[in-house]
């Protein structure tokens, strides 16, 4: 059974928290250890500020995110904020300090996509488990510095 909104609300908040105070290693909440991006948003059709962490894994000087919203069958709200409004920040940490990047969303087609899916399913087998319980193609976007 899914979650609730407010269940992915207080996770969200929950990573978030752990985020700030371990400067950017977050191991408790979710085992992302520092592999975590923290997007700040915009909605699509509110226009509203939005802050999304996902996992993220390094991609030249920018990094890959995949919209799995944990194999549910409709994509992530954020990837359509990203679609709509591709210029964002995101922050980013080491353990020893956060930093932030303008960066602009790509999502990728075709081949590229493929293969940078493939990473994420080698990087966790959570994301081998996302594709499994859904029909939709997992999006995967590129954030690169602008």
């Amino acid at each position: 059974m899914r979650g609730t909104l407010d269940d992915v609300s207080d996770f969200n908040e929950m990573v978030l928290t752990e985020f700030r105070a371990k400067n950017g290693v977050v191991t408790d909440a979710a085992p992302f250890g520092d592999g975590l991006v923290v997007m700040h948003t915009v909605g699509a059709r509110s226009g509203e500020p939005r802050i999304n962490p996902v996992m993220g894994l390094p991609d030249g000087d920018g990094w890959l995110v995949a919209a799995s919203k944990a194999g549910a069958p409709d994509n992530p709200d954020w990837y359509y904020n990203l679609l709509a409004h591709p210029d964002i920040t995101v922050e980013t940490g080491d353990g020893t300090a956060i930093s932030s990047a303008e960066v602009s969303a790509v999502d990728l087609k075709g081949a590229e996509r493929d293969s940078a899916w493939e990473r994420f399913k080698a990087a966790s087998d959570g994301f081998r488990e996302y594709e499994e319980r859904t029909d939709r193609v997992i999006p995967v976007l590129r954030l690169a510095r602008r």
